[in-house]
């Protein structure tokens, strides 16, 4: 762990953006100078990026179809890249679901169990959520116990089966492609999801046992993909306080009158709008609707999301970059980071003149330096 001064920057301090340094040891931010001065003038101190959900970690597991990696090696791969992007703690979103082969049951064990064996020898904090298909009601009984034996503290609630064509019988589009993913025959596929489209209805009763059961073990509970608000009243009655990615105003306003946090993605933002139609994230964040955005798919979206909100003046830099540290923090339960206050973690990300991440502090540990600002802190 570094113990140092950080001088001439431009800081975010819980008061503002000032020069006033920031000093780190053993881990924290201090309240006193604290060890040798580095001169980061010309460069933006900001804490460290939350990202609340992302998958983007699973073309690191399995970089071509059937091309598996050894999952710790995928898992080191996987922190270069946060780090890389400012990221200081990542929840990794890992699905099991009908889709099988890297969202099945088999793949999530490996995940879980190298993020529970490795995750503790690398600098970034990863942590695990459970993205869980409630049509699985076949792992309603196990799923508490298994939760525990994989250490996740975060589970979030998904139902993508296409409902409306399986109601006709119809296929869905790119059902062919989806099988032969999973390894399965496109018909026998096919009647998987007319089953599980038939016992959709026995989920609902169950699934308020399942929250209680999960919520016992201390586990924090989120929604995905709510579209109504009758939807995400039936959530919040199980004890699910996280609403995430909701598909439109009425969803994200009714999680938000209820006291849940509402969880948007940075490329909707970046992008300009969904990719499947669903309500702007700009728009939901410039009518207050938005505690934290999340990379979702794409690492570097967080931290240009946050920029673009700042550049744009939606939002001055405190309330924009807060969507990516102090919100995800509150948001998953961290009271330890998200700020630059003495006694928070030493999380932040240095950025240089045209924004570019110089270099990323996860705990106080160097997780990425790349440039000139490596110069600065190894001179005498």
């Amino acid at each position: 762990m570094l113990t140092i001064d950080l001088t001439g920057a431009d800081v975010l301090h819980p008061g503002g953006v000032s020069k006033a340094p920031l000093s780190i040891a053993d881990g924290r931010v201090a309240d006193a100078p604290a060890g040798r001065a580095v001169d980061l003038s010309g460069y933006r101190v900001l804490p460290g990026i939350i990202d609340v959900h992302g998958d983007g970690f699973e073309r690191h597991m399995a970089p071509r179809r059937g091309a598996m990696k050894e999952t710790a090696e995928g898992l080191v791969a996987v922190e270069a890249e946060l780090a890389a992007n400012g990221i200081t703690t990542a929840v990794l979103a890992q699905f099991v679901s009908w889709e099988g082969g890297l969202r099945g049951l088999d793949f999530a064990d490996k995940v879980f169990a190298a993020l529970r064996d490795t995750g503790a020898d690398l600098v970034t904090d990863l942590r695990p959520q459970l993205r869980f298909e409630t049509s699985l009601l076949e792992l309603y009984d196990t799923l508490p116990d298994r939760v525990a034996q994989w250490g996740i503290e975060y589970v979030v609630f998904n139902d993508h089966l296409p409902h409306d064509r399986l109601a006709q019988g119809r296929k869905p589009p790119r059902l062919t492609g989806q099988a032969l993913k999973a390894g399965r025959n496109p018909d026998d596929h096919f009647a998987m999801l007319l089953d599980l489209h038939t016992k959709a209805q026995d989920a609902e009763p169950a699934l308020g046992p399942l929250c209680d059961a999960l919520r016992e073990k201390g586990v924090r509970l989120g929604s995905h993909d709510d579209a109504t608000a009758e939807t995400r009243a039936k959530w919040q009655a199980r004890g699910v306080q996280v609403a995430e990615f909701p598909e439109t105003q009425v969803a994200a306003e009714a999680a938000q009158a209820a006291g849940s946090g509402v969880v948007l993605g940075a490329p909707n933002l970046v992008r300009g709008g969904s990719h499947k139609g669903n309500v702007s994230a700009l728009d939901l964040v410039m009518m207050g609707l938005c505690d934290a955005l999340a990379s979702d798919y794409h690492y570097p979206s967080p931290r240009r999301a946050a920029l673009m909100l700042e550049r744009s003046g939606v939002l001055d830099l405190a309330g924009a970059w807060a969507l990516v540290s102090s919100g995800p923090a509150a948001v998953l339960g961290l009271s330890d980071r998200g700020t630059l206050a003495p006694g928070m973690r030493a999380d932040l990300v240095i950025l240089d003149a045209r924004d570019r991440v110089a270099a990323t502090l996860s705990g106080g540990r160097i997780s990425f330096m790349s440039g000139d600002v490596a110069q600065r802190f190894v001179a005498a």
